[in-house]
Order: C-alpha cells, then structure tokens, then sequence
C-alpha cells in the first residue's frame, strides 16, 4: 500500500482494526494460559499421537522463547515492520509484536498434546492454597505489566499513536514499583506462574523448566539493549538491583530519563 493512499480516515481504521486484534488475541491467549496451565497442561487441545505427541510439544514451547528473542532483535524488530503498511510500520511494530507474541503464546498453550498423567493433585485446603498462589502469582505479574508501561506491554501504544497520527511513543526505562525489587519483575512473575500450579504433571514440570530457564536468561537481550540506549543510567540502576531474584530492601531507583525501544 503506498504512502499516498493512506487519508486520515483510513489510517484511523487501520489503526482501530490492528488495536482490536491485538486486544482480542492478547486476552485470548492470557485466559489460554491461565486455564491450561492451571489444570497441569491436562486440558491442551493437542492430539499428537505418541511418540511424536513429545516432539511436538518441545517445539511448541521451543518457539515461544525463540521467537520472543528473535523479535527483541535488529533483525526481529525489521521483520516486525512486514506487517503493517509502510507509511505507519515503523509506528506499528510494538502491536505487531504484541499481535505475534500473543499469538505464539495461545498456540502452545491450546496445541499442547496432553500425556495423559497426572503425578499430584491439589486436594481439600490445599488446592484452595495452591489456587491462591497460582492466581496471586498473575497478580503479581499484572502489576509488574503495569509498573513496565502497560501501554507498550498490551500493544496499545503503537496502534494508538497511529490512530492520532503521531509517533509512537516508548515508556522510560522502568526503575520503580516491583523493579526496584528486582531489574526483571515480569520474568520472575511469570516463572512463579508455572510453579504455583495446583495440578502436577510431566507435561507440566517440562513446561516450568524451559519457561523458567527462558525467565532467568531471556533478560540478558533487553538489558543489552537497555545498555545500549542507556548508558550509565541503565549501570548505576543495574549496581543496585539484582538482576532476577529480589532483594528484600527496596534500593533506590534511577533518575527516569530516555525510552526503551520495545516490549519487556
């Protein structure tokens, strides 16, 4: 579609469909999640036969991590532009991106192949504790989506800049709320979801293994990038707190100066 073509009118409806898309599919894949997960991985709609049931499954959560990383990339942030028309691309890139993680996220968690064992189950008091500890574990990861910028998390800020017809924005550099506990709140919310679960399966424990070593070494690319467009700023906020797990005194965050350049 050339630059020509694209009148106010159609840019705002361009703008309006990709932000409803996102929005559907990003919502879509978090209930996915939360409900698969919850049951041990049992309720994936997967059917694989064996042996390949196993294959299978290792490479639906193979692409989550890989393709999250490739996306956080130069080269990944260029492919990003693919999606959308050229006039409004580069503005468009972190709903895409949201639009392709999300979509990633939905396919493992719906595609998974059940093995059909079930090791522990959550019984009486303590399924009502581990359901508790599943769900304050979301809760914790809702907030530390909200201390990163939500805007750039839900994809909001891309299509919605697109709409006004401005450059999209990034959020700061986050130093505070949850991140001055740790520099990476999302990644360890989200490695306590996949052990809070009140239904224990192989399928699971496969899925809390990879997922979590993602959390713990996933990171290392943002902070490189953080590195590279934050100079001493991002290495006097990275001196003072930890990279993954918390430190139970809260340090001091940075001054808030600059933009990230995509999604945590």
């Amino acid at each position: 579609m050339s630059s020509a073509e694209l009148t106010p009118g159609l840019r705002k409806a361009i703008a309006l469909a990709y932000g409803a898309i996102c929005h559907l599919i990003f919502g879509a894949a978090a209930l996915t999640m939360v409900i698969v997960m919850g049951s041990g991985m049992t309720l994936g709609q997967g059917r694989v036969p064996e042996p390949w049931s196993i294959a299978a499954n290792i490479a639906l959560l193979l692409q989550l991590p890989l393709g999250h990383s490739f996306l956080l990339s130069k080269p990944g942030q260029r492919t990003l532009r693919w999606f959308a028309p050229e006039k409004v691309a580069t503005d468009m890139a972190p709903t895409v991106y949201v639009i392709i993680a999300a979509i990633q996220v939905g396919l493992l968690f719906a595609l998974w192949t059940p093995s059909g064992t079930v090791w522990w189950q959550a019984e009486g008091t303590l399924f009502y504790v581990f359901t508790g500890l599943f769900l304050s574990s979301w809760a914790l990861l809702g907030l530390s989506t909200l201390n990163a910028g939500i805007e750039l998390q839900s994809g909001f800020n891309g299509w919605s800049a697109v709409f006004r017809g401005q450059r999209v924005q990034y959020p700061e550099m986050p130093t505070g709320g949850l991140f001055r506990l740790t520099r990476n709140p999302i990644y360890v919310s989200f490695a306590l979801t996949t052990w809070t679960v009140p239904v224990w399966t192989p399928d699971q424990l496969l899925v809390a293994v990879i997922l979590t070593a993602y959390c713990v070494l996933g990171p290392v690319l943002k902070e490189a990038r953080y590195r590279r467009i934050h100079g001493a700023r991002f290495e006097t906020y990275a001196a003072t707190v930890p990279y993954f797990l918390p430190r139970m005194r809260r340090a001091r965050p940075a001054p808030s100066h600059g933009q990230a350049d995509t999604a945590a």
